[in-house]
């Protein structure tokens, strides 16, 4: 299975693709979708979807995993990231994925063993899943890693279903 993660953000909108068979992970692509500082917001907006469509277009995954945003203390900023994170949210579903939705302690949970680990412990151990893989920047590698907490609960939401339906649930 083919996943993309994203990491949205106005400025930088992470993204990582990774393929997952079983307990197995392997890098595919990873960078960021940018958007210009210069340019009006709903500008910007429209250079995140094109350079996401773009991404989807090109790799094919067959799902997509977002992580959720946390709440800033400056309200034009987290409204600014919700933003990014409805377009991040709404690329891959025009796409016709599965967009699944994950909160950033679980993120980091899921890869580094602890909730609130530092980035540089997540960038460390998304390396460490995914051997050999030239990681273009921190927003690439905090994407791949809600590529591998997606994998990771997909993998076990599949064998919970597969259970379920054999006790004819």
């Amino acid at each position: 299975m083919r996943l993309l993660g994203l990491d949205p953000g106005l400025r930088h909108t992470g993204w990582g693709v990774i393929e997952a068979a079983g307990n197995r992970l392997r890098h595919v692509a990873d960078g960021a979708v940018h958007s210009s500082d210069a340019r009006p917001l709903a500008e910007r907006l429209v250079e995140l979807h094109d350079g996401l469509a773009r991404i989807i277009a090109e790799f094919r995954p067959d799902e997509a995993a977002v992580e959720e945003t946390f709440v800033n203390k400056n309200p034009t900023s987290t409204l600014k990231l919700g933003l990014a994170r409805g377009v991040a949210l709404l690329v891959p579903a025009l796409a016709g994925l599965a967009v699944h939705e994950y909160p950033a302690n679980l993120v980091k949970k899921s890869v580094v063993g602890a909730g609130h680990a530092a980035k540089e412990q997540v960038q460390m151990m998304v390396r460490r899943l995914l051997p050999g893989a030239m990681i273009g920047s921190p927003d690439a590698a905090d994407a791949l890693a809600v590529a591998i907490c997606h994998a990771h609960h997909a993998a076990t939401n599949r064998r919970w279903q597969a259970a379920q339906s054999e006790l004819g649930r």
